[in-house]
């Protein structure tokens, strides 16, 4: 059953979401999150009537309406247009120039709502010489310098997944950006377009490392830094079954804590001055030796509750279950499927999972109905199979 209440801080908010991969499902997920009326624009061939009323495994979708529209058709073009003038709020993910191609293009959305924000969310952005190509998140976070500092000393850079790049630097700041612009817009402001590019998403997420180098705290080479695994006191250890735990005692006052819980050093190892480089290999090695004496379950009874800043390194299906992640309800379980919660929380507007993923073209009856389209409308652009 779907909760029809309004909640979060969006709410009444409306947004079109042409449908794409990756970062611009996951803002206009934040957005849907947040409370905002997301209509997210599948593509008519996806439309299988047989499968509406379950839920779509894709949990990026949550929160969402779907229709279904042939983006290449002059129906399509109407109908897209049509949602546009009642939103506040587009977002896609196509190559630069194809929405033009295809008419719902910046300028097209803008004069029939001046007032709209256009997110748009690519890889390399929409100008510049890679503009045009094809690529992935591990090239934008290569091109950033950010992957060169991931990995193990004197070994290849470790790809982050595609949390840093697609969805930090990318998904998370076109929501932040289409938040932005829309504030602008209720302070009298014109719409307009944003541009969100992931490769200018992760090296604003890099500023730091930036600085610390014009400091002189941060070597290029990687894994020999404080915070990339090279410091023996912000690493992850394996413990004795086989499992591994987190170690962040970066101040003095918690490495202390961590040594005086822990009983290190074992003998004949020695507690050498962490502050001094030189020494941290041998202080790696004591601590790795320290660590295979216990399971991770049993370090974590003993470190857990403490300053130490030590934490289990849980799998996929154990972190739901966490004493503390189940206190706050860091995740939730919607439709028989456990999930992240909404984040972050709001006193006063509080979230909710109000929809869950939909199947494509699930709505598009109700959609068109809200847009002003009449049941001969509709039926004719059914004809036309400008929707499904």
């Amino acid at each position: 059953m779907v909760d029809e209440v309004a909640a979060g801080p969006l709410a009444g908010v409306r947004v079109v979401e042409l449908a794409g991969i990756g970062p611009g499902p996951f803002a206009a997920m934040m957005l849907a999150d947040l409370g905002a009326d997301v209509v997210r624009v599948d593509r008519a061939t996806d439309v299988d009537p047989g499968a509406f009323g379950t839920p779509h495994p894709d949990l990026l979708n949550r929160g969402r309406r779907s229709i279904g529209v042939d983006l290449k058709s002059p129906g399509g073009r109407e109908v897209v247009l049509a949602l546009v003038a009642g939103a506040d709020a587009l977002v896609e993910g196509f190559r630069p120039g194809v929405t033009e191609r295809l008419g719902v293009g910046p300028a097209d959305c803008l004069a029939v709502n001046p007032r709209l924000v256009y997110g748009r969310m690519t890889g390399w952005g929409q100008d510049g010489p890679a503009a045009a190509y094809a690529g992935h998140d591990i090239g934008y976070v290569a091109l950033t310098g950010a992957l060169h500092g991931i990995g193990r000393a004197g070994e290849r850079p470790v790809p982050p997944m595609n949390l840093l790049g697609d969805f930090g630097g990318g998904g998370m700041m076109l929501a932040l950006g289409l938040v932005s612009a829309l504030y602008a817009v209720r302070g009298g402001a014109r719409g307009q377009v944003v541009d969100a590019a992931v490769v200018d998403g992760v090296a604003v997420l890099s500023t730091q490392i930036h600085a610390l180098r014009r400091l002189g705290m941060w070597q290029d080479p990687r894994g020999v830094n404080l915070l990339d695994g090279g410091a023996p006191f912000y690493d992850t250890y394996e413990c004795a079954d086989g499992r591994y735990l987190a170690v962040g005692a970066l101040e003095p006052q918690f490495y202390d804590e961590l040594v005086r819980r822990s009983g290190f050093p074992l003998h004949p190892d020695a507690a050498l001055d962490r502050t001094d480089p030189a020494n941290w290999p041998a202080l790696r090695r004591a601590w790795a030796r320290l660590f295979r004496t216990r399971t991770r379950d049993e370090w974590t009874a003993l470190l857990g509750s403490s300053d130490a800043c030590v934490a289990p390194v849980l799998d996929w299906r154990e972190a739901p279950e966490h004493p503390h992640l189940a206190a706050r309800g860091t995740f939730v379980e919607r439709d028989g499927v456990t999930q992240p919660a909404p984040a972050p929380r709001f006193s006063g507007t509080p979230t909710a999972l109000r929809r869950p993923p939909p199947q494509p073209g699930e709505h598009t009856d109700e959609v068109l109905a809200e847009a002003g389209f009449d049941p001969g409308r509709v039926a004719d652009l059914r004809a036309a199979r400008a929707v499904a």
